[in-house]
């Protein structure tokens, strides 16, 4: 993709400013933002609850605490904040308008890459992309078409009443279920750095949490994982469904639509009104059975990996 400019606006252009002079606008709209800021953040945020569910649930549960995992950067109009970005493992802007993209990306090209994807509304994440490919590419992939889905009413089809809550001690079940899941959506183990740790505490955390559900069957070794899904984001307003999975062996058998119906049913029951969840666009067979179960597009993500 081709690289965007230093600039907010083009040199030579009607009103152009020297680079001394953008860099001082920037660095005067866009800040750092802290506890005082988190209730002007939440409402950024429920602008649109379900494309900014993954921010709002992250400030919901941490604040803007240093030690909550990433820092949230404001972008300001005047007196108004009008656009967020989360920078942690992931950067994910929120509401970001075009003048914003091109602040944050300023920011983010003066402290380099720490983040292992962008991730978020295609127009903004793609448009930061632009601006940052020339001094942090290459990508290992850029997924430019996934639409966003949601579903506020009861599914559409019958839920399979054997798809429940996890248990801790499923977890030697569960997690290599999770393992295979990632490796296969995003092109490496996730145990390949330290054996795994880090990755079954965030398992761990989601299953004590309440927030994983599975569909176990027997097999020839025993009790096994054949559809799991999570909960990975969540706010009182919208859940966003992650990690969704079925076992190769087991797929083509409606696993998957009958599952994801019962996490609709008890997410709407028991957590948020709206259920949510992106997908890959070129995942046809994915994006047919979350129609089926009555999800809709409401918007479209894109994601580029580092």
């Amino acid at each position: 993709m081709p690289a965007g400019g230093w600039l907010a606006r083009r040199a030579g252009s009607p009103g152009a400013v020297g680079v001394g002079e953008d860099a001082s606008v920037l660095r005067s709209t866009v800040r750092l933002l802290d506890r005082a800021d988190l209730d002007a953040a939440l409402a950024v945020c429920a602008r649109d609850p379900v494309a900014n569910a993954f921010v709002a649930a992250r400030l919901l549960s941490g604040g803007l605490n240093p030690r909550s995992g990433g820092e949230l950067w404001g972008y300001c109009e005047g007196d108004e904040l009008r656009s967020l970005c989360w920078a942690g493992a992931n950067l994910v802007p929120v509401e970001a308008t075009p003048d914003a993209v091109e602040a944050f990306a300023a920011r983010a090209r003066r402290f380099g890459r720490h983040c292992s994807s962008l991730v978020g509304p295609a127009d903004a994440v793609l448009g930061l992309w632009r601006r940052l490919e020339l001094s942090w590419g290459p990508a290992r992939e850029v997924r430019d078409q996934q639409p966003l889905m949601a579903l506020d009413g009861p599914p559409l089809v019958a839920p399979d009443p054997a798809v429940r809550r996890s248990r801790l001690d499923e977890l030697p079940l569960v997690v290599p279920a999770c393992v295979a899941m990632f490796t296969e959506e995003v092109g490496y183990s996730p145990v390949a750095a330290d054996g795994g740790a880090m990755y079954q505490a965030q398992v761990t955390s989601l299953v004590s949490a309440g927030r994983s559900f599975v569909r176990m069957d027997d097999g020839p070794r025993g009790p096994r994982v054949t559809f799991k899904a999570e909960l990975g984001s969540v706010t009182p307003a919208a859940v966003q469904v992650q990690g969704v999975w079925v076992d190769p062996g087991r797929r083509g058998e409606g696993l998957a639509l009958a599952g994801m119906a019962a996490v609709v049913e008890r997410v709407r029951a028991e957590v948020a009104p709206v259920v949510s969840l992106y997908v890959n666009g070129f995942n046809h067979r994915a994006v047919h059975v979350y129609e089926k179960v009555g999800f809709v597009q409401t918007g479209t993500f894109a994601t580029v990996l580092f």
